[in-house]
């Protein structure tokens, strides 16, 4: 196997973190590479230690827990290893010897740490979680925590872009209701489909939080086959499966 190689965002600098794509990794086929869905059609021992040589490459030794995640706006903080995944999409934890992560093909993964409280967030921000607010909800378990919205730095790893998201008029409409000004975030596109700005609404929905220092990386999963996995590119191929690729932080102390 390949040692994977993480992303890394100056604004997490001396937090453990890291956003993967599928570089290095032992799965092959359509998930070939650093797949580390669980729930793919993917050989289970190749995931499991895919997953183990992407938690060596950031927290060597910790322990990683990843929810069931479920497209929710639910943000559960965890003290200790958990036996079985809870339905959530994000998760909190200050709590050395831990780390957290959440998978995507598609989604913004976003990473989040408050280095004074020693308190950091992972959360899976697919536009369903998004526009229920499951960044407001890590924010929200953060400062339960200890940590303050205005020291608490992010970063959105790689997601889908604009310019490869295509949605319909309903979807529009969605967003429409639950603020006008969400219209900043479309572009029109062929008639009654526009562009979603899926990186740019979590940057404005983390800001709107109270976190003023984002960093978006700017990386298309959709567009970057050789780098990412992609549900939607997948789908359109009409391909048996997909990977996924994992987003992990742990506390430094």
């Amino acid at each position: 196997m390949n040692a994977p190689s993480p992303f890394r965002a100056a604004l997490l600098d001396g937090v453990p973190h890291g956003f993967f794509g599928r570089g290095g990794g032992a799965s092959t086929g359509v998930h070939a590479g650093l797949n580390v869905g669980l729930g793919s059609a993917d050989d289970t021992a190749t995931v499991l230690a895919n997953r183990a040589a992407a938690l060596a490459a950031v927290a060597p030794g910790a322990c990683l827990l990843t929810p069931y995640q479920v497209h929710s706006a639910t943000c559960i903080t965890v003290d200790a290893p958990f036996a079985e995944r809870p339905e959530a999409d994000a998760l909190v934890t200050d709590r050395p010897g831990l780390a957290i992560g959440v998978v995507t093909a598609d989604c913004a993964p976003v990473l989040l740490a408050d280095r004074d409280a020693g308190v950091v967030g992972a959360a899976h921000a697919g536009w369903k979680g998004a526009l229920s607010g499951v960044t407001d909800a890590v924010v929200a378990a953060m400062v339960a925590r200890g940590a303050q919205a205005g020291r608490i730095v992010a970063a959105v790893g790689p997601c889908i872009a604009r310019a490869s998201y295509e949605v319909d008029d309903a979807f529009r409409q969605r967003f429409d209701a639950a603020d006008a000004a969400n219209e900043r975030f479309f572009v029109d596109a062929r008639t009654g489909h526009h562009r979603f700005d899926l990186e740019g609404y979590v940057v404005h929905r983390l800001a709107a939080a109270g976190v003023t220092r984002v960093a978006a990386l700017g990386l298309d999963t959709y567009a970057d086959e050789d780098r990412f996995f992609s549900y939607r590119r997948a789908t359109h191929r009409g391909e048996p499966g997909y990977g996924r690729q994992i987003a992990i932080i742990a506390p430094s102390g």
